[in-house]
């Protein structure tokens, strides 16, 4: 049996171009879009503005959900994890962050992840599929409403990123797509200025990600200054080395406009990357290559079993810090949060707790 088109991942002009094909007016289309991303409504039967008779032939030929929540799992920090699944049985898991002046939803772009970085959990998946447009913005309703409840405000508005399961740059066109539906002001109205996107270093499509008008803030994971053992954690690294990978960070720096972030992510593994030679070179590195507007995000490793690796003590992730801005590098430590649920970054395994 075909699979019914999931009108959620649909842009309005798609839309329009549906209703046309069912012989309705175009204003139902922005009906429907208003429906699904403005009110997050998760059926046609609750679209009460639409005759009896559209929702009954929506019904018929198109889906308004897809996901199912699988189990949702409560930090004592107040973070939430949620692990869904796709209409054919695939995890996937998005995870709600609440603070005092922001709350954001951080959600996957792919079902599994096909990179192997050593220090993350996800990695032991493998790529299960990528995730459709529709899937990655319903993500984002399922959370908003569990949290606010169906259509209800946001007290502080959404910051997404785009660290869950996946590598976002190798599901480029569906993410860009769900981005910009995201972005419409009738619909979720998240802005791309309150979205980053993480990336291991996918070179081509950082180049091209460069090029966009409108874009969100750009994350990338870096994790060593050293090409041998940024090999043995984040093997992408044989592909696209360093040398490679800050080129293409340097032809992305030129284009940054007003306002927008642009940050490594390095994730600090206790005894393995973490020392003050590593900060250094680190420092030296970014020198090197002139990268000036670029932040440092460091990352405490979450552990997990059965990954072989511990945090870096809470001295030694300030010691680092200290040692990049004593050599003009900006940086900030990340606070961990949902560790005892597997929310945390690399804890994403699909894990039933």
């Amino acid at each position: 049996m075909p699979e019914k088109p999931h009108l959620t991942g649909f842009s309005r002009a798609e839309l329009g171009e549906l209703f046309a094909g069912l012989a309705e007016p175009r204003y139902r289309a922005d009906q429907v879009f208003r429906g699904l991303h403005g009110r997050r409504l998760m059926s046609f039967e609750e679209m009460t503005d639409l005759p009896k008779a559209v929702r009954e032939k929506l019904n018929e030929t198109a889906a308004a959900s897809t996901l199912t929540v699988d189990s949702k799992y409560i930090s004592i920090d107040g973070t939430r994890r949620f692990l869904m699944k796709t209409h054919d049985g695939y995890p996937v898991e998005t995870v709600f962050i609440p603070t005092e002046n922001r709350d954001t939803i951080c959600f996957s772009s792919q079902s599994g992840c096909p990179l192997k970085c050593d220090f993350c959990l996800t990695a032991k998946l493998g790529l299960l599929r990528n995730l459709t447009a529709g899937e990655i913005i319903e993500q984002i309703i399922i959370v908003l409403n569990d949290v606010y409840g169906v259509g209800g405000e946001t007290p502080h508005g959404t910051n997404l990123v785009a660290m869950g399961e996946g590598e976002p740059f190798l599901n480029f066109e569906n993410l860009i797509k769900a981005l910009d539906i995201m972005s419409d002001e009738n619909g979720l109205f998240i802005v791309p200025g309150r979205i980053t996107v993480s990336t291991a270093g996918i070179v081509p499509k950082i180049l091209e990600f460069a090029k966009l008008d409108r874009r969100p803030n750009l994350a990338i994971s870096l994790s060593s200054p050293n090409e041998a053992q940024r090999d043995v954690l984040m093997p992408i690294n044989k592909r696209w080395p360093i040398a490679e990978l800050l080129a293409a960070a340097k032809v992305f720096e030129k284009t940054l406009k007003r306002g927008e972030r642009f940050t490594f992510e390095y994730v600090l593994l206790g005894g393995v990357n973490d020392s003050d030679d590593h900060a250094a070179d680190l420092a030296e590195l970014l020198r090197r290559h002139d990268l000036r507007k670029v932040k440092i995000n460091l990352i405490p490793h979450n552990p997990a079993e059965p990954l072989d690796y511990r945090p870096s003590s809470p001295e030694q992730v300030r010691r680092f810090k200290e040692i990049l801005e004593s050599l003009g590098v900006s940086a900030y430590i990340r606070t961990p949060r949902g560790r005892d649920i597997y929310a945390a970054c690399g804890q994403l395994a699909a894990k039933t707790v």
